[in-house]
């Protein structure tokens, strides 16, 4: 057998076994609380400008989401400068920023804790330098990834396409 191929198995496999590994990661790693905090910040930014604060049965009311659960990505939200919030029978929250001035990265990072936590090692002691490639190769290169990707889509972007897909939808016949 080749010497070079023979040396390599080790990480190869290592690499199949994470790519693997990090498919599933990357479809599980975004939970429910994130989801529900990016559909909050669009339904919110669709109604930006009007100045009117915006209170949380209502959002609850309008996406069917669990109030008290709502109130929990709210918090996360004011608590990273995202939105603010005033209280009373008029009060409610409002963004901090403009729409336009909010990524996905800064709501995903407000309310999801290990987003960008650092890759920890998978294989022992003996096999340092796969997990140094693994690490550098597969898990650095995609976080860097991810992190670009979502500080590049605005929540402005999000309303913009979310527009898109009401006309498109109203204009669709069912059967």
């Amino acid at each position: 057998m080749n010497r070079l191929l023979m040396t390599t198995e080790p990480l190869v496999e290592a690499l199949r076994n994470t790519y693997k590994f990090t498919m599933l990661l990357f479809n599980m790693r975004i939970s429910a609380k994130g989801r529900y905090a990016l559909a909050v910040m669009v339904r919110m930014a669709e109604n930006y400008g009007n100045g009117e604060y915006i209170a949380v049965a209502n959002i609850s009311k309008n996406l069917g989401i669990s109030k008290i659960y709502l109130e929990q990505i709210f918090s996360l939200l004011k608590k990273s400068g995202l939105l603010n919030s005033v209280k009373g029978t008029r009060g409610g929250y409002h963004f901090a920023r403009r729409p336009k001035q909010i990524t996905v990265a800064d709501i995903l990072s407000a309310v999801e804790t290990s987003l960008f936590e650092e890759t920890k090692d998978m294989t022992s002691d003996k096999a340092i330098e796969i997990d140094k490639s693994i690490r550098l190769l597969v898990f650095d290169t995609l976080d860097k990834k991810i992190k670009e990707t979502l500080e590049g889509i605005t929540l402005e972007a999000l309303v913009l396409d979310t527009e898109k897909h009401k006309a498109t939808d109203k204009n669709m016949f069912y059967i």
